[in-house]
């Protein structure tokens, strides 16, 4: 799939759920955890895209219900890349959000 084939792609069905809210206001701890949680957001509508044109056939593949499962586990994927660390943006976001509690003081 092109880069142009994705912007013009129907909508995955998991687009629909919102990203995490993010209280700029929190403790340290809680600011991370929102910022872990938008990342393994962000990471698991990256791996819907990258899924999106894998086809599944054979006997048990395919259906209603394996599009619903495997949502469901490249959210699980998502979270787990974030908690081991992810590919960097909980770590930007947090920052940017510590930076702001300063200047809003």
């Amino acid at each position: 799939m092109y880069a142009a084939d994705m912007l013009s792609a129907p909508p995955l069905p998991s687009q629909a759920v919102r990203p995490p809210s993010v209280n700029p206001t929190g403790t340290a701890k809680e600011i991370r955890d929102a910022a872990e949680d938008f990342e393994s957001f962000f990471l698991s509508q990256m791996f819907e895209y990258m899924f999106a044109g894998i086809d599944t056939d054979g006997p048990f593949g395919g259906g209603h219900g394996e599009k619903i499962f495997r949502s469901l586990l490249l959210q699980e994927y998502g979270k787990a890349m974030a908690r081991q660390g992810g590919i960097g943006v909980a770590d930007t976001i947090e920052r940017q959000l510590l930076q702001y509690q300063e200047v809003d003081k």
